[in-house]
């Protein structure tokens, strides 16, 4: 699961609680998200619309409401006459949402590295920690822990940025690579090497040194991609 997103959704009478605080349409909206980044639904299948409305006790108007929207950010497609599918990304596509990835987390460190000390150090101590958990995902072959653990350590440097245009989209980029993520969790690919890449990182950050800890960011997510195409 994405650090930004909870584990579970509230449907039923916890879904009637929590509407008064937002839209219907945006709290169907978060549950057919949480389906599709927990794997529930897979890349290329259909979302069946009576059976979300079903589960939910809610109407089929806030359901296709929620769907436009998550169309519109590029996770779901409608098909003419068969309904709307999760998205299959293609390479190009993935290629080109990594490049954009590794321009962003770079930025992130650098504008991360040069915070005030108290503030650097403190961020150091939870990347350091969230390098410590990946380690343990990784000797035990935990791949999903493993994953939600790197996703944790880059959304920490994204938020320390303090830009909200790149936590909106950094958070857009990365739900849409969980779909091509998805298939490729089973293989554990290059886990402590990229445990020592985060430790280097943190390392970078810890020091203020900006220009390494961008070098860094960026190169480790352009190695990731090249590990995924194998």
């Amino acid at each position: 699961m994405l650090p930004w997103n909870p584990p579970d959704s509230a449907p039923g009478a916890a879904l009637a609680a929590t509407v008064r605080a937002t839209s219907l349409g945006k709290l169907v909206r978060d549950d057919v998200l949480g389906m599709i980044l927990r794997g529930e639904i897979q890349a290329g299948e259909r979302i069946n619309e009576p059976d979300v409305a079903l589960r939910l006790g809610v109407s089929r108007v806030p359901v296709r409401e929620a769907l436009r929207e998550l169309e519109s950010s590029g996770l779901v497609e409608a098909r003419k006459h068969s309904g709307v599918f999760v998205r299959k990304l293609g390479a190009e596509e993935v290629r080109g949402l990594y490049e954009l990835r590794a321009l962003l987390d770079g930025f992130a460190g650098r504008r991360a590295a040069a915070l005030p000390t108290p503030e650097r150090e403190q961020l150091a101590g939870a990347l350091d920690a969230s390098v410590g958990r990946m380690e343990d995902a990784a000797r035990s072959t935990n791949v999903s822990a493993y994953y939600s653990e790197n996703l944790r350590f880059h959304w920490l440097m994204v938020e320390a940025a303090g830009n909200a245009a790149l936590t909106e989209t950094y958070r857009n980029i990365v739900q849409k690579l969980h779909l091509s993520r998805l298939t490729n969790l089973s293989h554990g690919l290059g886990m402590l090497v990229s445990v020592a890449d985060h430790r280097e990182i943190a390392a970078a950050l810890r020091a203020g040194d900006a220009a390494r800890c961008e070098q860094l960011l960026a190169r480790h997510v352009q190695q990731a991609h090249e590990r995924l195409e194998g």
